[in-house]
């Protein structure tokens, strides 16, 4: 089972210290559109299992899309991987603009 976490709850975990890859799964278009604040790794889905060594299996791994489908997809595979701690960031950037940052447009 994947775990979830919502936008503020990334955010308060991040500022709180923990250290936690946000991995942005998104089309560039789409990233170029409505960022997330740095620091985040970008690698669009579709390339995902092509970069894998990119991504350090041992980190907490959070996964961002649009809405959540992608980054649900995405967390799940990085999970069979091995990868040992990966979320879902519920809601996505959609959710990120409504509850944290509306200057982040809606798409």
């Amino acid at each position: 089972m994947i775990g979830e976490l919502s936008p503020r709850e990334f955010l308060e975990r991040r500022a709180g210290g923990v250290e936690l890859t946000l991995l942005d799964v998104r089309e560039e278009w789409e990233v170029q559109l409505a960022p997330v604040p740095s620091p985040v790794v970008h690698i669009p889905m579709g390339g995902i299992a092509e970069r894998l060594e990119e991504l350090d299996p041992s980190e907490t791994t959070v996964v961002i899309c649009r809405s959540g489908g992608r980054s649900r997809e995405v967390a799940r595979f990085l999970d069979s991987q091995g990868f040992a701690s990966v979320f879902n960031l519920a809601g996505g950037i959609l959710a990120w603009s409504q509850d944290l940052d509306r200057q982040i447009p809606q798409y």
